[in-house]
């Protein structure tokens, strides 16, 4: 029999649980969303071949109603000369809420959202984003009371670049706001991300550090001291007469490679380049990239040109390349995007490693090159 199941019922009304749509009703104190469902029931030849089968169907369908508590059926006449007409379910007419929750048996959950939007009842934001998301707003029922307190704290304080470590909520601390911040960025109405929440709320963000190491005097530094670390905000509002800047990847290179003559050498920590490339003192300066020879070593050079347009890459060349064939490694994940700021031999040997034409992922690391090659081919005078 394909006839029409309680569990099927329930079924087609747990969708509009599920699908938010019931719930919403609920929450924002609209008229119930009527619910009419056709029945598959038999036909008056499936009536005639078996009359008890069709009567347990009709039973088993008026005994799950519960005398109409869950939902009301209508009916229709079948039957014929040899059975006689007899009336059988035809439609389920789902028409309140209480049927509804006793239907699917979340009375109780019901009662919750109810609850905690008379508990937000003084944040009309809160109660508009519980009204539209409410299952979210039950997922969170156990700390609900914490989560208002965080928005409105959070809220009162917008812009006033606090750091979040000074909130004070009742409940409340920097951890929970972290393991709770995609509701409340999405109640507050800013990034989910980390850095997109802080700035989103005008909070204050850690801030961000440009390591680096000068020729003597080019910073007005002591002379025992050989390498800083330095807010990015505060050093690019340095007045630093730096005719020469080198600009590396990996951390060991900058370590050892020599400070340039009336220089700096910085490290450029990969993608955190722009940090380098913003400071505004480096715009006259010669400036000297040096990455790995991969994809991502060029795509890094092509975001510096961004900031430093005149910046010039060494030791990411074909010939350093070629010489040092027996140190190639496989580069994880090359990329291949379009790297507009290339020089022409540039874009060239990066072509070359996006199509594999010399190596499958194809990557030399700049610690792998033979440091006697390093020195021979640097490109600036020491200090």
């Amino acid at each position: 029999m394909t006839w029409t199941s309680p569990a099927e019922l329930t079924a087609a009304v747990r969708r509009r649980w599920t699908d938010q749509s019931l719930l919403r009703a609920f929450a924002g104190g609209e008229p119930f969303p009527l619910i009419d469902l056709p029945l598959r029931g038999p036909t008056a030849a499936e009536l005639g071949a078996d009359l008890r089968a069709v009567q347990d169907w009709a039973a088993a369908l008026e005994s799950a109603a519960h005398a109409g508590r869950r939902y009301e059926l209508t009916y229709r006449e079948i039957g014929g000369r040899k059975v006689g007409r007899n009336r059988v379910p035809a439609r389920a007419l789902v028409s309140t809420f209480e049927q509804a929750w006793s239907l699917l048996g979340v009375r109780a959950e019901a009662d919750r959202v109810a609850e905690l939007l008379a508990e937000a009842a003084g944040e009309p934001v809160v109660v508009e984003w519980a009204a539209r998301e409410p299952l979210k707003a039950l997922a969170n029922e156990s700390w609900w009371s914490q989560l208002l307190a965080a928005y409105r704290w959070l809220d009162d304080h917008r812009g006033q670049a606090r750091y979040l470590r000074e909130i004070t909520a009742r409940g409340v601390d920097t951890k929970f706001v972290e393991q709770h911040r995609g509701v409340l960025a999405d109640v507050l109405g800013t990034s989910r991300t980390a850095t997109g929440f802080t700035t989103g709320l005008g909070l204050a963000a850690k801030p961000e550090h440009v390591r680096l190491r000068a020729d003597a005097g080019v910073l007005g530094l002591p002379q025992a001291i050989t390498e800083v670390s330095l807010r990015v905000d505060e050093a690019a509002r340095l007045d630093a007469p730096v005719t020469c800047a080198v600009i590396v990847e990996n951390e060991v290179t900058f370590l050892s490679l020599p400070v340039p003559a009336d220089g700096v050498l910085l490290w450029g920590k990969g993608f955190d380049v722009d940090r380098v490339g913003r400071l505004g003192w480096l715009q006259g300066a010669d400036v000297h990239y040096w990455g790995d020879v991969d994809t991502h070593g060029f795509a890094i050079l092509d975001r510096l040109r961004a900031w430093l347009p005149t910046a010039r890459s060494f030791l990411m060349d074909r010939t350093t390349l070629m010489a040092h064939r027996d140190r190639w490694g496989t580069e994880p994940s090359p990329a291949a995007a379009s790297l507009p700021r290339l020089t022409a031999d540039e874009s060239a040997l990066y072509s070359d490693l996006v199509s594999d034409r010399l190596a499958t992922r194809l990557r030399l690391e700049q610690e792998r090159i033979d440091w006697a090659w390093v020195e021979e081919h640097l490109p600036y005078g020491r200090s």
